[in-house]
């Protein structure tokens, strides 16, 4: 699938669906000021002329009060009813903006003053709440464009020159200096450096890294100049990734979002016909009908029935949850997978790079008749001969002062290898090896079921070393919290050794667990569990061999996927870092969010419900109207926010 190119400065100047603009620079007091001087000043005017009714001053009476009352509605009334007669213009008649205009001006036409400005008031002010609650919720948004790097320090034509990271091609070399944003993906060039790179992984702690390990763009230099060599555009530089995906998971609705949209195209020009009906349909059953009690009781069904609790605090539920677990370096692809994420019931992970660091270190050294420091040079200067990821393990072993020298050096396929070494002969690798040229090994190597490495010196058995993945730190009490936030059926399936598999899985308290798998049998088992319908699964793997059961799976997601293309585009969930434990945090975002969504659901239907009978009824005035509609609206926006704040542990 062919990716599209992301421009940073199209996402940090494209409109939200509410229409408020989404540049999210804090443009000062001055434009604070401006947004808020229309309720302020309708509030203002407002209050006075309750007061000059209230002391009945004889001056404010027929036509002054009527203008007075105007020009107070004007400020928060005017914008409006604007925006409702552009939408009927386009046809879509039956709007907020609509409901709130017809509402309040026929609250003037029964003489209503207070009421229609009230009601505006409050609906400003919403709006004014709704949109700091917004702000708020994309705050982390902020933070990913505050990062993203102006300028590249590139080497040219033997000098450096600043440039836009858009004109820095791939494979040219650039300078950060301390302080500093990295511009592109790269490769460093110099022996060390060390980054923050919280804005894309949600983790504060310092990254260090060495010479040839990957920097990923939007990483701050903390130490001494460096030298990268850039391996990607800017376009698909991971920092232009995350902004795409946090755009495109804007865009892409929860199923329940996507009803209460529909619902409310429905239920609003119902409710229009139902006002009508209560102004009218009494004058042929009731005896004493007048004309204006009936009319203001369908001003104050109009108001109630506005849908704007619903339709603004709904998305933004969602959206604060996609907020909260960028936050805490987790990206969904949308907020159906918020969703997905609250009715998982099965999990299936790989074991290397998801429980395990996939990184081999030496775990235990034997000899036989050997000193270890003499026995480990045989040792290392075979294994500087090979590329396998064990000899390369090997090679990182402490003490590293060995100046023998291997010769003769040749590969035995499956088997492993046969050289001289100051001046003696030397075998290292697996059993089948020892035991083809006729040397007896010990039988405690029966009992390691991690990968070993046997050594021969001069056809006499002088040891082994055994090499071992290890565990990451969190792994265990990932597998605890999972049981305890209600998943237990787990499973582990990888693609290394069944003995292996078997035994981290014991380690970590998983029960089922599969090894010695390719990438199409992890695929066939995830399957077999879908061949139950009732089995709600999720995969944890690291988003490169596992893309087909990452696609497969109800929601993939993928571990440390920051450096990996596949892993973006398989997988529904991105986390950012390696640590298994985000997956749980993952989980308790979903599940709050989808919480808060149905209190904002349930609080906004059943006072509207409430107040539209009473206020059918006659037992309701303008007054409850506006807290059924702005008020529940505040209310639902201000839990919403509450997602921001939460600690998810």
């Amino acid at each position: 699938m062919k990716k599209k190119s992301v421009n940073l400065r199209d996402i940090q100047n494209k409109k939200d669906e509410h229409g408020q603009g989404g540049d999210y620079v804090d443009r000062g007091k001055s434009n604070r000021l401006r947004a808020y001087m229309p309720a302020i000043i309708s509030f203002t005017m407002l209050m006075t002329g309750i007061a000059l009714d209230y002391f009945d001053v004889s001056f404010f009476k027929d036509w002054s009060r009527i203008v007075w009352y105007i020009f107070a509605y004007l400020p928060v009334g005017l914008p409006v009813v604007k925006e409702g007669w552009e939408s009927i213009k386009k046809g879509n008649v039956f709007t907020e903006f609509f409901l709130m205009s017809i509402a309040t001006i026929g609250a003037f036409v029964i003489g209503e003053y207070p009421e229609g400005v009230a009601v505006m008031l409050f609906y400003a002010v919403g709006e004014l709440f709704q949109n700091a609650a917004v702000k708020k919720a994309k705050g982390n948004i902020k933070d990913l464009l505050d990062v993203r790097p102006k300028a590249a320090n590139v080497f040219r034509n033997d000098d450096y020159i600043s440039i836009s990271p858009e004109d820095v091609n791939i494979g040219e070399k650039i300078q950060i200096r301390v302080g500093e944003k990295v511009p592109l993906d790269g490769v460093l060039l110099s022996e060390k450096g060390s980054f923050n790179t919280a804005a894309l992984t949600g983790e504060s702690k310092p990254d260090t890294i060495a010479k040839g390990d990957k920097v990923f763009a939007g990483s701050i230099n903390l130490d001494g100049v460096i030298e990268i060599e850039t391996t990607k555009a800017f376009k698909d530089s991971s920092i232009a990734r995350i902004l795409e995906m946090v755009q495109n998971a804007m865009a892409r609705k929860s199923k329940t979002e996507l009803f209460i949209r529909q619902f409310a195209r429905i239920y609003t020009p119902i409710v229009v016909f139902l006002a009508v009906g209560v102004t009218l349909l009494p004058y042929f059953f009731v005896e004493d009908y007048v004309f204006r009690d009936w009319l203001y009781r369908a001003l104050i069904f109009l108001v109630i029935s506005c849908p704007c609790a619903l339709v603004i605090s709904i998305p933004l539920g969602y959206f604060g949850g996609l907020g909260a677990a960028s936050k805490n370096g987790i990206l969904f692809k949308g907020a159906s997978f918020l969703d997905a994420m609250t009715k998982i019931n099965t999990l299936v992970m790989d074991k290397t790079g998801t429980v395990t660091k996939g990184v081999f270190r030496i775990k235990e050294i034997k000899t036989f008749g050997w000193e270890e420091k003499e026995f480990m040079n045989y040792l290392l200067a075979m294994e500087a001969q090979s590329t396998h990821p064990i000899a390369q393990a090997i090679l990182e072993y402490k003490e590293k002062d060995n100046e023998f020298k291997a010769q003769n050096v040749t590969e035995i396929a499956g088997k492993g290898l046969k050289g001289k070494v100051n001046g003696r002969s030397v075998l290292v690798g697996n059993k089948d090896l020892m035991v083809s040229n006729n040397i007896e090994v010990s039988n405690e190597i029966e009992s390691i079921v991690e990968s070993i490495a046997l050594v021969a010196i001069d056809t006499k058995f002088a040891g082994y070393v055994v090499i071992a993945d290890e565990l990451k730190e969190d792994a265990k009490e990932t597998i605890m919290a999972l049981h305890k936030v209600g998943i237990k059926n787990i499973m582990m399936l990888s693609g290394d050794k069944d003995s292996i598999t078997q035994r981290v899985a014991s380690q970590l308290g998983i029960e089922k667990a599969k090894g010695g798998l390719l990438p199409e049998d992890k695929f066939n088992e995830v399957e077999i569990l879908k061949q139950n319908p009732a089995n709600k699964i999720a995969f944890i793997g690291d988003g490169i061999n596992d893309a087909p059961v990452l696609a497969a799976s109800d929601v993939g997601i993928a571990m440390g996927g920051l450096g990996s293309d596949v892993a973006i585009e398989a997988a529904d969930v991105i986390i950012q870092t390696d640590q298994p434990s985000k997956v749980i945090k993952a989980i308790k975002i979903g599940r709050s969010t989808r919480k808060i969504v149905w209190q904002n659901i349930i609080l906004a239907f059943g006072v509207k419900v409430i107040v539209l009978i009473l206020g059918a009824c006659g037992l309701a005035t303008m007054w409850e109207a506006v807290f059924a509609d702005v008020g529940v609206a505040l209310l639902a926006i201000l839990n919403a926010v509450r997602l921001q704040r939460m600690n998810w542990g």
